[in-house]
């Protein structure tokens, strides 16, 4: 395990010497120490990616180029698979299965950059006709510059993919923040590049506080472009700090997304998405969709499966086989999901099943899936993101109520939708107030396709084209021809 930052193609201590502890969420046991990084490990960092960026040529090298880095990339992590993947579940505390397919889905996403990097050089420029004939003009797309990335603990490793494959297949180069609580694979990401000669200062990896690097990428100067993903509150000052310079943003916040299902819906298939769509990850995800309206007709015969279901649920150490449900990443996670728990029941509403910590599981931040019924409306259990495997389940009546208590949400992150009613179902689609909508499914989520939200979950997109657009600038290039006359001034 990697415990230095990797900055300008060097593995160095923090400034002052400082490390912070890496906790194992199954065991609560201190397993390694990473280096803290100061404010003057940031300034380092910057300056190394502004100058790999500004005179040694990273931008300037083609597509197809910038793509042999991101694929020698993809191949390192397929390479090292089951031992990243194990890494994350030690720090995370995610179960083995969905961690591999993390780092399976890391290292597709730099494939798939890799091509729209060469994609660049199919199409470098965009003719765009005049109504002068004097005049010629064009459209190019170029690199923002130095990246500073901040991404989450929920998915560390791809996370990480998401952001720094689309700015290095753009040219821009890259300082990455990991999460404190889970900076492993942000490192061995950086021990990858390193192997595969990626040149110096085009990928930085400072670990430690938010407050203290996150802060510092965030204030610095030469930072081009800030790219982020996590709560509103920190989204929100990260706005107003990027305002001072005018710095470009994107932001993937929060959500509390709706899960809409009609009467004619298969009762077994939507538990099934039900379920998929709050507990994996433990319910740490953005997107889940953890508020559940459920038509009338089916509502008491499917909240009767639901808890049937959710309390088969092997919950345990992400390294056993069979376990679906992880601990939360880190204590402080865990006491504020049972609080919110706490705080819902203060509020009204019922707990059909969970809410507790597993019996045999003493040690660790382990909670049992929860679902929640009888959930006020203007409760903090409904209208805010708990991010923890907690669902609320509601009636409905009609498709307009549905539509109404789905939209009734300061976030617009993700929705879906479920019915055998395929003209229903696109309906309702499209009356939802969200970026990402799942019809008969909930949380799938593909490299090609834009991912983002409406409202206060976030601006700008990422993945698919959309992803790379995040990291380039449109230049104009128009020309007058030679030999033309002007003649305004000197007739």
């Amino acid at each position: 395990m990697r415990s230095e930052l990797y900055i300008d193609g060097k593995w160095r201590p923090s400034s002052d010497g400082g490390t912070f502890d890496v906790v194992n969420p199954a065991t609560e046991e201190v397993i390694h120490q990473v280096a803290a990084a100061t404010a003057v490990d940031v300034d380092v960092a910057v300056k190394a990616a502004r100058r790999a960026f500004d005179k040694d040529g990273w931008p300037k090298l083609s597509g197809a180029q910038r793509a042999k880095y991101l694929r020698a990339i993809a191949d390192g992590i397929r390479a090292r698979q089951p031992e990243i993947a194990r890494l994350e579940v030690i720090d995370n505390g995610k179960p083995f299965p969905e961690a591999d397919w993390d780092v399976a889905d890391a290292a597709g996403c730099f494939d798939f950059y890799a091509g729209l990097a060469e994609q660049l050089d199919n199409n470098p420029e965009e003719p765009i006709p005049l109504p002068d004939a004097r005049f010629t003009s064009k459209a190019v797309k170029e690199p923002i510059g130095v990246a500073g990335a901040i991404i989450p603990w929920n998915y560390p490793l791809l996370m990480a993919a998401w952001k720094v494959a689309p700015a290095l297949a753009a040219g821009c180069t890259v300082v990455l923040k990991p999460a404190e609580v889970t900076s492993l694979t942000a490192l061995e990401l950086a021990a990858i590049a390193d192997d595969v000669g990626l040149p110096a200062g085009v990928l930085n990896i400072v670990t430690g506080a938010g407050s203290v690097a996150g802060q510092a990428i965030i204030d610095h100067r030469q930072v081009d472009k800030l790219a982020f993903t996590g709560s509103g509150p920190v989204g929100s000052k990260i706005m107003a700090a990027a305002a001072r310079d005018i710095k470009r943003i994107s932001l993937e916040l929060g959500g509390k997304s709706p899960f809409v299902v009609f009467d004619d819906a298969d009762v077994e298939e939507a538990v099934e998405w039900i379920m998929f769509g709050i507990f994996w990850n433990q319910g740490q995800v953005c997107s889940a969709t953890s508020r559940v309206l459920v038509q009338d007709g089916i509502y008491d015969r499917l909240l009767a499966r639901l808890v049937e279901e959710t309390k088969k649920i092997r919950i345990g150490n992400g390294l056993e086989d069979g376990v679906l449900l992880g601990p939360l990443v880190s204590k402080r996670q865990h006491q504020q999901v049972v609080a919110a728990i706490e705080a819902a029941k203060a509020a009204g509403a019922t707990i059909a099943c969970g809410g507790r910590r597993p019996e045999s599981l003493e040690t660790g931040y382990y909670l049992e899936p929860t679902v929640l019924t009888d959930v006020p409306l203007e409760s903090d259990a409904w209208r805010e993101e708990i991010f923890g495997p907690v669902v609320c389940t509601r009636p409905f009546a009609t498709e307009e109520e549905a539509i109404e208590l789905a939209n009734d949400s300061r976030f617009g992150l993700a929705a879906a939708v479920m019915s055998r009613d395929d003209r229903r179902a696109e309906r309702v689609a499209a009356a939802f107030r969200a970026g990402i909508v799942w019809i008969n499914c909930s949380q799938p989520t593909f490299t090609e396709a834009p991912w983002g939200g409406y409202k206060e979950s976030g601006i700008g997109r990422e993945l698919g084209r959309w992803g790379l657009e995040n990291y380039l600038e449109t230049k104009q290039i128009t020309r007058f021809a030679t030999g033309a006359k002007w003649g305004w001034y000197i007739k």
